[in-house]
């Protein structure tokens, strides 16, 4: 693969025509208020109320993975003395810490209120680890934290220490002689302005917190690094970044290096002779050397653009050129020259040089249109000239500093830089150095001249990384594709990714036997495998993981034709779809494009894409218009025109279609919704579309618009604020197509919503998906519960139901796929509420003459299970009673029941005194209850009875032990 194609797979920025640093930025001003820390303290408390007050809070979820392509790391810990023992922080994955170098993993954050982090330190003598919550990155789903986490114990149990206001930590550092002095380099929100940004210390373990370093509302501190041999002396690196949906500045006056000599107290800016400054200055990243303190290094991200190289030969004819030329300019050109662009900017034999000067003479095109042909976002990634990752380095403390290459690093960040940012020296050798971009890359003469270390098995898209300061050529880098582990400097690699931290975008389900499971991840392509998975390393031996690749680049939404099962639709971000018929390995591309003479179609990152359950050759697609194509995407039809607000200046495509849903019930019935807040409905086929947002708030991003499956006329809206980072939980409902909005989840805690989504089967049931969580309603939304005490906090991006076998399936962005069956949520009517305690239907068992006998020697014997669920009116010790035909009491299981749905597991066996009156019992002909060979009774054919009492109520279902 080609460095371009692997950069092009790895992008998260991929903008519009950047503005110059030097030229004054878009609007930035935000119409929809940010969320202050103590609605974000009260969120917490409510989530944690409503999982306290759960009827659901029970019901099991199951990591159906995947875990192979792992997910995009942000810093590593590791003991220097054992350095078998490690902590990885992942973006929005949590944290987890291992004993066996990386070989296998626990997790220790799951359940904090939140899960996305940006730092960690350890102390590895106490066992004392901080974590600063919210990552450093700034891309897309670079999700806010709560502030900063501390524990005492090695991860088992934590105490939140304040900062909740600074949303994103850079660096926490621990001071080496006291425990009690810790310093905090906080970036601050992304989305909005705030002055919880800068350098803050703590002299009492985080009990309370001074700010020593603020420098702008918008700029914040992303690094920091302490003098090894003097704690007096820090240096602190200072980011100025402004965000929004439609454009981001990364660049600013505001950047710059910050030095302290009084152990952080105070700050003065170095006046860093030989380093840049201005408007082009970007994230900063810093190393000093363990062997010569007085020696720095400088990791910059410069967005000044690059001056033209002296031999570089400048086309006869570009885009810039074309822009602002007359059509009787284009028309004295050569030929040559226009057959040049044409051929440079990939237009096809359609359009040769002697047909486009037709087409201007006849004044069906003008020359700018040749310019809005080629644009589009992954286009005017690479064609922005920045001077992008630069290396400096300074031998006096950072007062003189001097570029260590002649030549520019190509490559290494382009224009994202904003997501890169990290560089180390090798403790035993101050002219080793590492820097962390796309590639990974090495110099061995203090920046002169660098390698790319990212050999085979090492994903790109660089972190984390860890320099073993007693080994030399020990490392362990953290990527967006997980941990890598190198004992030889880098020349080879093995990968550690065995927890599941997938961060899908979007997932889907098939109709097979058995059903597969599909998603589109950040970075990590798009997959699918078996809803049954398990993780087990056994793949190792068969050379066969469950899952398998369908695409690489950031994977998006995935359709499926159910008739066979085979013909898939899936893509990469911007509209990038294709469809893959898995029968035959044949993919074809399939996006719509705009023709000659049109403004270019406006994709959003996750394009969305619907599949007509009326009829599955229909595809319909969103760019800023609605598209479809009869015959499964080889030819399109524009159904309307722009159904967003237009777009806005900026450097990220915006003003797009992010969200299509067809009615289930009704074949034309579409509804869209945009990143600019408007919603659409069309109920004739696409032939005319009506503007439905009278009612709702302005100028939110609309993440999802879900028809109904039960009534035609009724609608679901999700709203998401996360870009103004404002955290409200906005869901909404009409009845009436959209004429009219009914605010619906009013108890959910403030928390972006993702995906709303309705029950198949009830329309009383509904399910949304948070920045936090997952929360169902068994009231049509008029009230909310938490669910799934067995899930993480993680963000929950994407909701399917598969109704065969009613599962449902939660797509996580950071912890992979959970799957729960969902069948007793269904059933849990207000009929079933109102008893005392109902024991829900029990699935046949298969019985096998297998049960409690040793298959292989020395492995434990094998022991059924099954699960008996049953609904309880309020907390209260229970009885579950096994009962043979007559009523003899084969086995009592003592629970404690808790208010709503509880889960019992059962192993099929039968006290011993039982089953000798059992057997008694019998006559003469029938099989008797004989112990296995672990020396346990198991049920034999036939059918019993589950019986639930509980405070004198009971009730009972049947459980048939079958043998076909």
């Amino acid at each position: 693969m080609s460095i371009r194609s692997l950069i092009a797979c790895c992008l998260f920025l991929l903008p519009q025509p950047l503005a110059s640093a030097q030229e004054a930025p878009p609007e930035m001003l935000s119409p929809v208020a940010a969320t202050d820390a103590g609605a974000r303290s009260e969120a917490v408390a409510q989530r944690a109320k409503l999982l306290e007050e759960s009827l659901i809070s029970n019901v099991p979820f199951r990591s159906v993975g995947p875990t192979v392509m792992s997910g995009r790391i942000v810093d590593v810990d590791v003991n220097p003395r054992d350095p078998t023992r490690m902590y990885v922080a992942y973006a929005s994955g949590g944290l987890w810490k291992s004993t066996n170098n990386g070989m296998s993993f626990e997790s220790v954050f799951d359940h904090q209120p939140s899960m996305t982090i940006g730092d960690i330190a350890v102390d590895w003598t106490s066992g004392t680890v901080w974590v600063g919550t919210g990552e450093n990155n700034s891309s897309r789903s670079s999700y806010a934290g709560t502030g900063v986490y501390v524990s005492q114990d090695g991860g088992a149990a934590w105490e939140h220490k304040g900062l909740d206001a600074t949303h994103r930590i850079g660096r926490i550092l621990l001071h080496p002689d006291d425990s009690a002095t810790v310093w905090v380099a906080a970036l601050g929100p992304l989305y909005s302005s705030s002055d919880a940004r800068g350098v803050f210390k703590s002299r009492d373990g985080g009990s309370t917190w001074t700010k020593t370093l603020y420098v702008s509302e918008n700029a914040g501190a992303i690094d920091l690094i302490l003098h090894p041999e003097n704690s007096d002396i820090l240096y602190a690196s200072i980011w100025h970044r402004e965000r929004r949906a439609w454009n981001f500045v990364e660049s600013g006056e505001a950047s710059g290096i910050y030095r302290s000599t009084d152990g952080g107290d105070s700050w003065s800016r170095l006046k860093a002779e030989g380093f840049p400054s201005g408007a082009g200055v970007g994230r900063i990243g810093l190393a000093i050397s363990g062997q010569n303190p007085e020696i720095l290094y400088a990791l910059l991200d410069n967005q000044d653009r690059r001056e033209p190289e002296e031999d570089e030969e400048e086309p006869a004819l570009t885009r810039d050129a074309l822009r602002g030329m007359t059509s009787a300019a284009f028309l004295e050109l050569e030929d040559e020259a226009i057959a040049a662009y044409l051929d440079d900017n990939g237009f096809g034999d359609e359009y040769a040089a002697d047909v486009i000067r037709k087409m201007v003479e006849d004044e069906e095109i003008e020359p700018v249109h040749l310019v809005w042909y080629v644009e589009d976002a992954n286009r005017e990634l690479f064609d922005t000239p920045v001077k992008g990752a630069e290396v400096y380095r300074s031998e006096n403390g950072g007062a003189l500093w001097q570029k260590t290459h002649e030549e520019h690093l190509d490559a290494v960040y382009n224009s994202y830089g904003y997501y890169f940012g990290e560089i180390r020296i090798d403790p035993a050798d101050h002219d080793r150095v590492y820097i962390l971009g796309v590639p990974l890359l090495r110099s061995g003469d203090a920046g002169k001249t660098w390698e790319s270390i990212g050999q085979a098995n090492v994903h790109a898209d660089h972190q984390a990384m860890w320099i073993n300061p007693r080994r030399s050529g020990h490392l362990v880098n953290g990527n967006d594709g997980g941990i890598n582990i190198s004992y030889d400097d880098g020349e080879t690699w093995f990968k550690a990714n065995t927890p599941a931290v997938g961060q899908f975008y979007a997932i889907a389900v098939d109709d097979a036997r058995p059903y597969n499971v599909y998603g589109g991840l950040q970075d990590n392509g798009v997959w699918y495998g078996p809803h049954s998975y398990s993780h087990s390393l056994g793949w190792h031996a068969s050379g066969e993981y469950p899952y398998d690749r369908l695409l690489g680049g950031d994977g998006m939404q995935v359709a499926i034709d159910t008739r066979t099962n085979d013909i898939v639709y899936t893509g990469s971000q911007f509209g990038a779809y294709v469809r893959i018929d898995n029968r035959t390995g044949r993919r074809t591309f399939i996006r719509p494009r705009h023709t000659l003479g049109e403004r270019p179609l406006r994709f959003n990152w996750q394009t969305p894409i619907h599949l007509s359950l009326h009829n599955q050759d229909i595809l319909y697609l969103g760019s800023n218009k609605v598209h479809r194509s009869f015959n499964r995407g080889d030819d399109w039809e524009t159904l309307s025109g722009d159904l967003t607000q237009g777009g806005r200046r900026g450097d990220v495509p915006f003003g797009t279609l992010t969200s299509i849903d067809e009615s289930p019930l009704r074949f034309g019935l579409v509804y869209v919704g945009s990143d600019d807040g408007l919603i659409h409905v069309s109920r004739d086929g696409g032939y005319t579309w009506n503007r439905i947002v009278d009612g709702l708030p302005s100028d939110w991003w609309v993440s999802r618009v879900e028809a109904s499956a039960h009534e035609p006329g009724r609608v679901y809206a999700a709203l998401n604020g996360y870009r103004w980072d404002n955290f409200d939980a906005l869901v909404f409902r009409s009845d009436d197509y959209g004429a009219t909005w009914d605010a619906i989840g009013t108890d959910l805690p403030g928390e972006p919503v993702n995906v709303v989504l309705e029950d198949p089967r009830s329309e009383d049931v509904l399910y949304v998906g948070t920045d936090r969580g997952l929360y169902v309603s068994l009231d049509g939304g008029a009230s909310f519960m938490a669910a799934g005490a067995s899930l993480p906090n993680a963000p929950v991006h994407d909701l399917k139901i598969q109704e065969r076998r009613r599962h449902l399936l939660v797509g996580t962005h950071g912890r992979s796929i959970f799957q729960a069956d969902v069948r007793h949520i269904q059933d849990l009517t207000p009929d079933v509420r109102a008893e005392s305690v109902h024991v829900f239907n029990l699935d046949p068992v298969m019985h096998s003459s297998a049960w409690g006998r040793r298959s292989v020697s020395w492995r434990d014997a094998y022991v059924p299970e099954t699960t008996i669920v049953y609904y309880a009116s309020d907390a209260a010790a229970a009885l579950v009673h096994i009962l043979g035909e007559d009523g003899l009491e084969l086995r009592v299981i003592e629970d404690e029941a808790e208010r709503g749905l509880n889960y019992v597991a059962y192993d099929m066996s039968v006290d011993e005194a039982a089953a000798d009156a059992y057997n008694q019992g019998l006559e003469e002909s029938a099989d008797e209850m004989e112990a296995a060979s672990d020396g346990v009774h198991y049920l034999i054919p036939g059918t019993y009875t589950v019986q639930v009492r509980l405070r004198g109520a009971q009730a009972s279902t049947p459980l048939e032990v079958s043998t076909r």
